[in-house]
């Protein structure tokens, strides 16, 4: 009886890390990042720098880059190092990098 709630916890354990590995996983809609890409496109901005930050997905930007905002999307956006990033504003996590 040990041995089966020990092998059913550790199952659990096992999908709640599958789970929330894909929660870290952002998938922009295409109809999303074509309002993004169209909207970025018509209001440029200018490139900022960022030391230290690698400019991957995932990687977090700190609190002193202004992010901003396109309308009825809840990502933002910023230039850095002449790259269009997108942005989740609430852990200023990189989801994607605009080429």
């Amino acid at each position: 009886m040990k041995l089966h709630l020990t092998t059913a916890a550790a199952g659990l354990l096992l999908l709640t890390g599958i789970g929330a590995a894909a929660a870290q996983d952002v998938i922009i809609q295409p109809e999303q990042e074509t309002v993004i890409r169209e909207y970025v496109h018509k209001q440029p901005l200018a490139s900022v720098e960022v030391p230290g930050v690698k400019l991957s997905i995932g990687s977090v930007l700190p609190d002193t880059v202004e992010l901003h905002e396109v309308p009825n999307v809840k990502y933002r956006y910023v230039v850095v190092d002449n790259r269009t990033v997108i942005v989740d504003p609430g852990t200023r996590k990189i989801v994607q990098v605009i080429e």
